[in-house]
């Protein structure tokens, strides 16, 4: 039977995929990755905060736990913890005043970029061996599979 007649298995493809970057995206390529870029953690609240900022409300420590399936307490110490590295800074909530809201700082929309630079970078070595078609109608397909994510997920 030739490739071309197996069905693609798109779920499990998926999920290998996701299990694989969880594990290794910060170890693979390190040596291309600026110091900042080994903090997963520090990436990944940024990007939460981001995610967070974006949608109708304004990013919350909840937003933030939501947004990382994490719980309210984990999601503060990492929050803290980029807060303290200078990523992130805290201000009253302009929508209530009983609640703090996240904000990136220069340095955090800094990692932001680096952050999606080498993430861009790591698809390119990828897919680098892909003809250019291939390679902007699997961007567009992952890309519209994120566009279809439930806000604030």
């Amino acid at each position: 039977m030739s490739g071309s007649s197996i069905p693609a298995d798109g779920g499990p493809a998926l999920f290998r995929l996701v299990r694989f970057w969880s594990r290794r995206w910060i170890q693979r390529g390190a040596g291309e990755q600026s110091t900042e870029l080994h903090n997963a953690a520090h990436v990944q609240v940024v990007e939460a905060v981001a995610g967070a900022a974006g949608a109708p409300d304004e990013a919350t420590i909840t937003a933030v736990a939501h947004q990382l399936g994490l719980d309210h307490s984990g999601a503060s110490r990492m929050v803290r913890d980029a807060t303290t590295a200078g990523y992130l800074s805290r201000r009253e909530s302009e929508l209530d005043r009983r609640r703090t809201a996240l904000h990136l700082t220069p340095a955090g929309t800094r990692l932001l970029a680096d952050a999606h630079d080498w993430q861009r970078r790591v698809f390119d070595r990828l897919t680098g061996d892909w003809s250019p078609a291939d390679r902007r109608r699997f961007a567009g397909y992952l890309q519209r599979l994120a566009d279809e994510l439930p806000n604030n997920q």
